[in-house]
């Protein structure tokens, strides 16, 4: 299957923005096969799929039924893991990142874990067997984790009895914990939580003074040695932030990503693209949301546009 190289995107919605380059994202369009770039979703609520090396004006739509959510890319490269919602029914599926079938792991109330109910952020385990996300037992006031086969069997809850909530996890590259928001409830994730997923002592760490809460997410490197995350601040914007990390907790500051200021500036999303690179959503004055590309360094920078028109993004495979 040849590829699509060199695709342009009109840099309409920051002044300040870079140019498009080498770095920037691509798209899924006609016989190019998707090897590696984002996931996300549109108005229409289906997953799309933008490959480095081709469009990105024309992703490739994966889905036609609407009401996805926050996908994410298999470490293969392979699948996408999303959240489905139609009306107050929530259940988490995958369609192959080629085109194809839609498969649905669990439903709410399934039977497998009782009154599981509206599913956040699932995400693929490093060795691809197992998929991990957050939900709602019942209508309490807490979320909690849980883990299910890639074929829907075996779902197992990582944060029995909790007394707090749990937003979407990320895997560190071991496997063996992942690290996810927490806090007093769903909108308030003023920590970071380091989970064990074969059972042991959860680490809550808070996440210092200038962020008041994380706004959807945060996510390990794929070196497992950094963390970011979309921090909400005291005057209502939220920004991307980075910093080190173990798989125990938080080492020195977070550092803002970008060098952005206006209150009107929203980003969110933050997802790896490579360990020197971070993608995520960017909005201003209420216009339409887009991928954005900025270096990791130790100086907040300037942004590239990556993907147009797009919401929730996910890169992979990482």
């Amino acid at each position: 299957m040849r590829r699509w190289l060199g695709g342009v995107v009109a840099v309409g919605m920051l002044g300040a923005c870079e140019p498009l380059d080498d770095a920037g994202g691509g798209g899924t369009i006609g016989d190019v096969l998707f090897d590696q770039g984002f996931a996300f979703v549109r108005d229409d609520r289906n997953v799309y799929v933008v490959d480095d090396d081709g469009d990105p004006n024309s992703p490739q739509r994966l889905t036609t039924g609407g009401g996805a959510y926050t996908p994410s890319i298999s470490k293969d490269g392979r699948s996408i893991v999303f959240v489905q919602r139609s009306g107050s029914t929530s259940s988490i599926q995958t369609v192959p990142t080629s085109g194809g079938s839609v498969a649905t792991l669990i439903s709410s109330n399934d039977a497998a874990c009782g009154a599981c109910t509206n599913f956040r952020g699932p995400t693929f385990s490093p060795d691809g067997r197992t998929i991990v996300f957050a939900f709602d037992r019942g209508s309490g006031s807490v979320s909690s984790l849980g883990r299910i086969g890639v074929n829907g069997s075996g779902f197992t809850e990582l944060t029995p009895g909790t007394t707090i909530s749990y937003g979407s996890p990320s895997f560190f590259p071991s496997g063996n914990t992942v690290l996810a928001p927490a806090g007093s409830n769903t909108f308030q994730y003023n920590q970071l939580a380091f989970v064990p997923v074969n059972g042991g002592t959860i680490n809550n760490v808070s996440l210092g003074n200038e962020v008041l809460a994380i706004a959807n997410r945060a996510v390990v490197s794929p070196d497992g040695r950094q963390v970011a995350l979309d921090g909400r601040l005291s005057s209502g914007s939220t920004r991307i932030f980075v910093g080190s990390v173990t798989s125990t907790g938080i080492s020195g500051s977070l550092r803002r990503l970008t060098d952005y200021t206006a209150s009107t500036v929203q980003e969110s999303f933050p997802s790896w693209a490579g360990s020197t690179q971070l993608g995520f959503l960017f909005n201003d004055s209420g216009g339409d949301p887009s991928i954005y590309l900025a270096p990791v360094s130790s100086t907040a920078s300037s942004v590239t546009l990556a993907v147009p028109s797009a919401n929730e993004p996910f890169y992979g495979p990482n």
